[in-house]
């Protein structure tokens, strides 16, 4: 029997049998080790070598910065300023939604804690506010996908530590798309306001949003903080998610006081536990990751490919749709680390620029945290709103659609949306 057939058939036998994906994916890959005849301390090396990364590094600290924001009290904070700030307007928690989970994304990088933070408010408050339940679902989890694309974003951190790109360059690209996906769904928002008569509560005030600017600035500057740093070269990003973190302690502990430091022991351990979960994926995917590469399948697949066309245009667009098909199935961390070797030699033989490339795999992949069966933040969601999964789904459809747009734009019209990581960083490409 072919390795490969051994490799792909004992992984979907064991996600048929329910197996968890990140021991399925290690269990597939020490079958097939042990197929070839490899010593199994190659399992260990492999495993070992996926985590020994220093830009890994950064991925604990930006879910320990999620978790002090959250338990600190800064997503009421932020809520409160998107209330004095977009409120007003039709649609005027939808809007919230938006504009907090933009906020959020930008101090944590979790997609699935932006979800269960801001959900568990605004669902319920849209809901009652006569928004349809299918929709206050689909949007909280479609916004939150916002946190694997506007910086920091912990994907853009493994996808550089894995593939040698510059994070840098892959945080200051998702500005601009993740900023375009936010207006496009506060105006999706505003049709379906209109549609079912949804009219605004409030009136604005410079004074209440001057009141809530306050005290929703401090945590507002921490992006400033990580993406200054890092563009004046001042540090790197696992050192800018290190000053971010300390950041967070003095301004959850000192400057709020919404934290005592006898909690403190509890939200290191929650998020050890919260890392070490994808940290046992990424090991686990390593060694298919090198597996792929050792068969020779990477170059075999990227040959395949450049047979059906070689334009830059077409071969991206072939790698989005994939990497939409693979999301629904394994997590976006998991996808990377197993298909980067295929993405890179694509890059490598149709001469397209990895960055770009980089920016485009992040974003299709962040459709898997709301398409199912993985779809972790649709199912997070959902169970927040107490609304089926199908019905979810199909509300979430055209979310989907506006961010498969701005990829397809992305793809079309790299000098716009590459204009600002060539700016800021022009050795990555």
């Amino acid at each position: 029997m072919s390795p490969l057939i051994t490799l792909i058939g004992s992984f979907l036998v064991l996600i048929g049998l329910s197996v968890p994906i990140a021991f399925a994916i290690g269990l597939a890959s020490i079958l097939t080790i042990m197929q070839l005849g490899l010593p199994l301390t190659s399992v260990v090396n492999q495993m070992f070598a996926s985590i020994n990364s220093f830009p890994l590094l950064a991925v604990p600290f930006f879910l320990l910065l999620g978790r002090l924001m959250n338990d600190g009290g800064i997503t009421d904070r932020l809520l409160r300023f998107a209330d004095s700030t977009v409120g007003h307007v039709r649609g005027g928690l939808g809007h919230i939604n938006v504009m907090v989970s933009m906020m959020f994304a930008s101090l944590s990088g979790s997609a699935a804690a932006d979800t269960a933070s801001v959900g568990a408010v605004l669902i319920p408050a849209m809901k009652k506010s006569g928004y349809p339940a299918p929709f206050a679902v689909a949007l909280t989890a479609a916004s939150s996908v916002l946190g694997g694309i506007i910086p920091p974003s912990i994907l853009m951190v493994i996808y550089g530590a894995f593939g040698n790109v510059s994070v840098g360059a892959l945080f200051m690209g998702g500005i601009l798309p993740g900023i375009l996906v936010g207006l496009m769904q506060m105006g999706y928002v505003y049709y379906i306001a209109r549609k079912h008569d949804i009219k605004a509560t409030g009136k604005f005030s410079f004074r209440q949003m001057g009141r809530t600017a306050i005290t929703a600035a401090p945590p507002m500057v921490l992006p400033l903080v990580v993406l200054g740093g890092i563009t004046l070269g001042v540090f790197t990003a696992t050192e800018a998610a290190s000053v971010a973190v300390l950041v967070g302690v003095l301004l959850a502990f000192v400057f709020y006081r919404a934290i005592r430091f006898r909690q403190l022991p509890g939200i290191l351990s929650d998020s050890v536990v919260a890392f070490s979960l994808p940290m046992f994926a990424v090991a686990s995917a390593g060694i298919m990751g090198w597996l792929i590469s050792y068969l020779g399948i990477a170059q075999e697949v990227a040959n395949f490919i450049l047979t059906v066309t070689q334009s830059r245009v077409g071969i991206m667009l072939l790698v989005m749709l994939f990497m939409l098909v693979i999301g629904t199935v394994l997590s976006p961390v998991t996808a990377v680390i197993i298909f980067l070797p295929i993405i890179q030699g694509l890059c490598i033989a149709a001469d397209i620029n990895q960055v770009h490339m980089a920016l485009v795999v992040v974003l299709s992949l962040t459709l898997g945290l709301i398409t199912p069966p993985y779809g972790i933040c649709l199912l997070i969601a959902t169970q927040i709103g107490e609304v089926s999964m199908p019905r979810a789904f199909m509300a979430v459809i055209p979310l989907i659609v506006l961010i498969m747009s701005i990829i397809i734009a992305m793809i079309l019209l790299p000098s716009v949306f590459l204009y600002l990581p060539q700016l800021v960083f022009p050795k990555a490409f």
